[in-house]
């Protein structure tokens, strides 16, 4: 940290609150006592991505233990941590099945992560126990609007396989489902010239929740199964931007549990 007002003697160790103390962040940063200069480059993001500070949210927590650090010594008004400072801070607001989830970071760790329903709307945990669970249907849902110009290929195709099976619980394809739909898209895309006669994936995920026979929530385990089978069939081995990958691990990041 940089250099700020005197401290007391060896009392950082015993009464800093520190990010481990109110935020669950793993590593270096768990153990470092939260700043001012944190908690104030967290709300200048807050307020450029929200439009303000959100009353509750992680910044507004960061600023109340700050003034407690700051206040007992431990911390100076012009103390930044080395992550922050290196790493930066982030606030971004992804759409996920109708609903706005804002993740905030600090040095690459998430400190909050909550649904936004409005512009005016305080943040609610998203990561409490049995609230806002996104199911997989949702989330190809989502897909189909973040990603729904894209034309199906069959790295999109194996992801949608992926998803439709773990969410059956069924190892083979359901006949006339959503996965079958996709390969037959992509099959038919593949000997396609022209773009803009290619079946896209709006046009194969629209109301993939009412399409599937049955339908769960995502589970981490559920998105790291449908990434890995869309970067397998990827030759850049990367998943697309808003595509079914991406949209199935946001989801399973809104529903884990605190």
């Amino acid at each position: 940290m940089s250099q700020g007002q005197p401290r007391r003697p060896q009392a950082e160790e015993e009464e800093a609150i520190k990010y481990g103390d109110v935020f669950k962040v793993s590593g270096d940063l768990a153990n470092k006592p939260i700043t001012p200069q944190d908690a104030a480059a967290l709300q200048a993001a807050e307020t450029r991505a929200l439009g303000r500070t959100q009353r509750g949210g992680p910044a507004a927590v960061m600023q109340s233990a700050a003034t407690v650090n700051e206040n007992r010594g431990v911390v100076g008004h012009h103390d930044v941590t080395s992550a922050t400072k290196d790493q930066g801070v982030t606030v971004s607001d992804a759409e996920v099945a109708g609903h706005h989830i804002i993740t905030e970071s600090v040095g690459g760790e998430v400190v909050g992560q909550y649904v936004r329903t409005n512009t005016t709307a305080s943040p609610a945990p998203a990561k409490t126990s049995g609230d806002l669970q996104v199911t997989i249907g949702e989330a190809l849902e989502a897909s189909a609007l973040s990603a729904g110009e894209k034309p199906v290929e069959q790295s999109d195709a194996a992801a949608i396989q992926a998803a439709e099976i773990r969410a059956t619980g069924r190892m083979q394809v359901t006949p006339g489902g959503i996965a079958a739909k996709a390969q037959a898209a992509a099959s038919q895309n593949a000997r396609t010239m022209s773009e803009e006669k290619k079946t896209k994936l709006g046009d194969v995920l629209t109301d993939a929740s009412k399409l599937l026979p049955k339908d769960k929530p995502v589970t981490r385990e559920d998105a790291e199964g449908v990434i890995g089978a869309e970067i397998r069939n990827q030759p850049e081995l990367a998943t697309y931007p808003g595509g079914v990958a991406a949209s199935m691990a946001a989801a399973a990041r809104l529903n884990q549990e605190k």
